[in-house]
């Protein structure tokens, strides 16, 4: 479960937030209620506790829906926009916005060998020169903070206006910030245990100095 408390229906007094609690879990439901309860589950099939526990601060839910809207009036190829939020999920470490974005690309009427491509896009040739170079341009936003190799920012000065590479930026690194968001918080598919843990000494295992044992000492 998220990491915040979630905000049930009686409790919401903010005409957006009740607005989406209707169209995307239904006017009769609390979304915050389990789900053997009849809560959770948004229309689109997701746990859909970004929702809830975004509703607890209505200025950052409202922030963040604007930001959605976004897409709206933006002139970026919808197509493009969508593989640099997918593969920031990716990068970022998030099922919930990879996943989410790998189904958006479906809808808008990307191939499945370009889905099924984007974790090792650099080694396939599914990926036309502008999208390899908006696959490198995510990648150096999100692994490397924003370093961005020239040759790389000369490929989408060839395609894109500065409008859309502004957009493309802008959104990128949008998702990079919900990617990281919702690992923080364990909301939406990143309410996953930590996998990386200690392995423990089997039982009745003598615990030795490995370091001695690895040099040969």
């Amino acid at each position: 479960m998220p990491r915040l408390r979630e905000i049930p229906r009686a409790e919401v007094t903010d005409e957006q937030i009740l607005f989406f609690y209707d169209r995307l879990f239904g006017p009769d439901i609390d979304p915050a209620a389990p789900a053997a309860s009849g809560g959770h589950r948004t229309v689109h099939g997701t746990p859909g506790d970004w929702w809830t526990v975004f509703a607890q601060a209505p200025q950052v839910f409202a922030h963040a829906v604007r930001g959605f809207a976004l897409y709206r009036n933006a002139s970026l190829d919808p197509l493009l926009r969508e593989l640099g939020q997918a593969r920031a999920g990716y990068a970022r470490g998030s099922q919930f916005v990879f996943s989410q974005h790998c189904k958006q690309m479906r809808s808008l009427g990307m191939s499945e060998a370009k889905i099924a491509a984007l974790p090792s896009w650099q080694v396939s040739d599914a990926f036309s020169g502008i999208e390899r170079a908006v696959l490198a341009y995510t990648d150096a936003l999100v692994y490397d903070g924003g370093r961005v190799a020239d040759e790389v920012f000369a490929v989408l000065k060839a395609n894109l206006s500065d409008p859309e590479i502004l957009e493309l930026t802008y959104i990128t690194c949008m998702y990079d910030m919900h990617a990281t968001i919702c690992r923080a918080l364990r909301l939406e598919f990143d309410d996953r245990p930590e996998p990386i843990e200690e392995v423990r000494v089997p039982e009745g295992a003598a615990v030795a100095d490995l370091s001695a044992d690895l040099a040969g000492e």
